[in-house]
């Protein structure tokens, strides 16, 4: 299987912040949710991606290209949706693409302007006057419009009504039919990735707690509960964010260590925001300090 993005070893310190050896690829023909609460590294990572943050280690390769040395191709090929708008508010539509176009080999106005009707973006007012979400859909047009063949997207959902929110899902997987492509998208909405990720990388404090497919990391992760006394030697050092209660504890347990537990403990398959919950108690319990990611 032929990879579209392949990190390895990512190193980068900001501070008190640092990536920590974030190793992780993507194949080509899928769609990877990229997760963990704020501070995990995330935008870090996505910066490093797109050769806007200086590395200290490692090696990023997007379609066999290096991130750096190849630059320039390499962002011929890729699509970038931020969380807000990064070109310029007091254009129009039609101001913006001509100033777009001489910056991709492979533009295609016809097809820009087939998006923005599509989409239904008026194309003679500024787009500074847009909405949150239409200016994500104006993004993704442009990205659209020059053959992207990967797709990297920051918290694109962040602040969108639940209709745009749906409107985004559609469109990726409308374009992922393409099997040459690639999508990676971070996003707090787990309900997202749920929804559409074939794959799935999860950030903390700068390292890669699980990266695999998403059916490996449902299948991986249960939520246990009930009387802590009812717990058997051993097993209370093997849970993830352990939380007591007046009534008994829960906690995240690898399915692995689910054989010959007692009929008094109950389980239930972890959502993936069960797992960032858990991940969070479990710095809480060792009584490590938030990082604030950059």
């Amino acid at each position: 299987m032929e990879n579209i993005l392949e990190i390895n070893g990512l190193c980068k310190t900001y501070g008190d912040f640092s990536l920590k050896s974030v190793t992780f690829s993507l194949p080509k023909g899928y769609i990877m949710g990229f997760v963990g609460q704020n501070g995990s590294g995330k935008t870090t990572t996505i910066r490093s991606i797109l050769n806007m943050a200086k590395t200290d280690k490692g090696s990023i390769k997007i379609f066999g290209l290096d991130s750096v040395k190849d630059t320039i191709a390499v962002k011929e090929r890729l699509g970038v949706v931020f969380d807000s708008l990064y070109l310029a508010e007091h254009l129009s539509v039609k101001q913006l693409e001509r100033q777009i176009r001489p910056f991709y080999k492979e533009w295609d106005t016809k097809e820009f302007f087939r998006r923005i009707s599509e989409f239904g973006l008026p194309d003679s007012k500024s787009v500074g006057t847009f909405s949150k979400g239409m200016k994500m859909k104006l993004m993704i047009a442009v990205a659209l419009s020059h053959n992207a063949e990967l797709m990297i997207l920051d918290e694109p959902t962040s602040g969108l009504d639940p209709v745009a929110r749906d409107e985004l899902l559609d469109i990726l997987t409308e374009y992922i039919a393409n099997e040459n492509r690639g999508v990676l998208f971070s996003t707090h909405i787990t309900a997202d990735v749920e929804r559409i990720a074939d794959y799935v990388t999860v950030l903390h404090n700068g390292k890669v707690w699980f990266t695999g497919t998403k059916d490996e990391l449902t299948e991986k992760y249960a939520v246990l509960k009930g009387a802590e006394k009812y717990l058997p030697d051993g097993l209370r050092e093997k849970l993830i964010g352990f939380h007591a209660y007046r009534n008994g504890f829960e906690a995240l347990i690898s399915t692995d260590d689910l054989r010959g537990l007692p009929d008094k403990l109950e389980y239930e398959k972890a959502s993936i925001d069960e797992m960032l919950v858990y991940i969070a108690k479990e710095d809480k319990n060792e009584g490590h300090s938030d990082n604030n990611e950059v």
